[in-house]
């Protein structure tokens, strides 16, 4: 009974607010009556003493309220790891990679698993015991992630780099099906050398 007294109480405060908004004559008056109203302890407690009346029979005509402002469209489905996450483990002092520069660096590559111990999942990839990698930096031969991620290293630096799918292998995956289309991942690299 209380909360059916209550909700009628809102209910006539905004369907009043929304008259005001729309210029409806002293409404706007009425509106913070109703509001303050639905409040009050003292009026909440008279409207809780009377017996409930039926909804028709007490509750005004309620006229649709008038168009809210536009809501923002939602945007597309966005990856869930949206931008590319650096985290430097150890800041270098040598030479800092920039774009154009030939880099070498050590890495090793897992799947992103944000509940994960470290956020690492399975590891996929290691230039570690093998030869390090070497690249032009910003000359798009890795991935857009690594291009972005490595430049501004020092030689002798690491770094973890979060990469959302898009900056990685995005819809295509690699690997012949071992790296899943749409797979976030998780990179730790060393720089070794910039030339």
């Amino acid at each position: 009974m209380i909360r059916s007294s209550l909700l009628f109480a809102m209910l006539a405060a905004a369907v009043t607010l929304a008259q005001a908004q729309s210029g409806a004559p002293d409404a706007h008056a009425q509106a913070q009556a109703q509001s303050q109203a639905a409040t009050d302890p003292a009026a909440v407690a008279a409207a809780t003493a009377q017996p409930a009346q039926p909804a028709q029979a007490s509750a005004p005509v309620v006229q649709p309220a008038p168009a809210a402002a536009p809501v923002a469209e939602a945007a597309p489905a966005a990856p869930a790891l949206d931008p590319l996450i650096i985290k430097d483990t150890k800041v270098g002092s040598g030479k800092e990679a920039s774009v154009g520069n030939k880099v070498q660096v050590n890495y090793t590559g897992w799947f992103y698993k944000p509940m994960a111990k470290n956020q690492r999942g399975r590891q996929f990839d290691s230039s570690i015991g093998r030869e390090p990698l070497e690249f032009q930096l910003g000359a798009g031969k890795v991935i857009k992630g690594w291009d972005q991620g490595v430049a501004g290293m020092k030689v002798g630096g690491k770094r973890t780099l979060i990469i959302p799918s898009h900056l990685a292998y995005g819809k295509r995956g690699a690997g012949g099906g071992m790296i899943a289309p749409d797979s976030d991942l998780i990179f730790d690299v060393e720089l070794l050398q910039v030339k």
